[in-house]
């Protein structure tokens, strides 16, 4: 699946059709402020606003889906509950919020204090079954699925029911490749692996320390410590940027262990019977984005045993998409 993140200043009718006709499923737009003023400011260019409405109302006349993104930030976090008003009225498939980590260009920026970063994570969680027809998700925010999970053990969006999105996934779903071939796990973090144009991408990716030490990590602090280790783990760029130790505690993290057995990661169990997909609909689930696909399959499976239905087809996938999100949700064609 192929998705573009822009500032979509340069997308016009010709780009979108384009960017359509050759398979591009969606287009993630990013909004800094609703104040058009505020958004030219920090993006340093005058009519930057405008012309990203622009561009959106091009995605939109073309069938092209699109995303909007959001950075919280100090100057914009309390308008969070507008900007999810604002882009669910526009036809937003997905409102994606990012938090920053200081580093790269935004190295002199100032973050938001972790208490607003809890209140900015806590609001998302509480708002996810509000917009109909729009995901509300949280990036580069592990912290997430711990609110999630304290609210509702059964959420849907935690990693605990199988969904990956949302926390951190340097290193295991994810990695980076700079400009000039260096392999890192995020973009947040220059802690290379080594270069894909001396040893390729497939034996960095399977064989390095680096990567491994993200996979089975040994974290230190109360990020060892913590119940929610597995289903969050913190993130791993800001001890990095702040003391060059990626395995160290979160500092933007407030909770503080509480000891016991720690929450595990959902994975289909022994004692459930095994339930039968056909081709189409197996092709159809592969398409679905990695983050969400472990949900997916999982809910429709329990949906298929409770029901006592034997073979799973595309006609219930898409029953069961329309159950979930009404008509105007993206369909993952086979």
């Amino acid at each position: 699946m192929v998705v573009f993140g822009t500032n979509g200043m340069l997308i016009d009718d010709r780009m979108a059709k384009t960017l359509v006709e050759i398979g591009v499923m969606g287009m993630g737009i990013s909004i800094d402020s609703l104040d058009p003023q505020k958004h030219n400011r920090f993006r340093g260019v005058p009519g930057a606003w405008e012309a990203a409405l622009a561009g959106i109302e091009a995605c939109k006349r073309n069938g092209l889906a699109f995303q909007v993104h959001f950075s919280a930030q100090p100057m914009n976090y309390q308008e969070l509950p507008s900007v999810i008003d604002w882009a669910h009225q526009l036809g937003a498939k997905v409102l994606n919020v990012f938090f920053m980590v200081c580093t790269g260009r935004g190295e002199e920026l100032t973050d938001i204090t972790p208490a607003q970063y809890e209140e900015v994570l806590g609001y998302l969680v509480n708002c996810q079954d509000n917009y109909k027809g729009m995901l509300v998700r949280a990036r580069c925010a592990p912290h997430f699925k711990r609110l999630a999970y304290e609210q509702d053990p059964n959420s849907p969006i935690t990693k605990a029911t199988g969904y990956m999105g949302g926390g951190c996934l340097a290193g295991t779903n994810y990695a980076r490749v700079t400009p000039n071939g260096e392999l890192t796990p995020c973009p947040y973090m220059p802690l290379s692996a080594g270069n894909i144009r001396e040893t390729s991408f497939v034996d960095l990716w399977e064989q390095s320390d680096v990567f491994n030490s993200f996979r089975y990590p040994h974290l230190k602090g109360k990020c060892g410590d913590c119940e929610y280790t597995d289903i969050c783990g913190g993130c791993r760029a800001r001890p990095y940027v702040d003391h060059g130790d990626w395995l160290d505690e979160d500092q933007w993290c407030l909770y503080t262990p509480k000891g016991g057995e720690k929450i595990k990661v959902a994975f289909n169990t022994p004692e459930e019977s095994p339930v039968a997909w056909d081709g189409d609909s197996e092709t159809r689930l592969n398409r679905i984005p990695y983050f969400l696909r472990a949900m997916v399959k999982k809910g429709v499976e329990k949906h298929a045993r409770e029901n006592n239905i034997p073979l799973i087809t595309i006609e219930l996938m898409e029953e069961l998409r329309k159950k979930r999100f009404g008509n105007d949700a993206p369909m993952f064609r086979p």
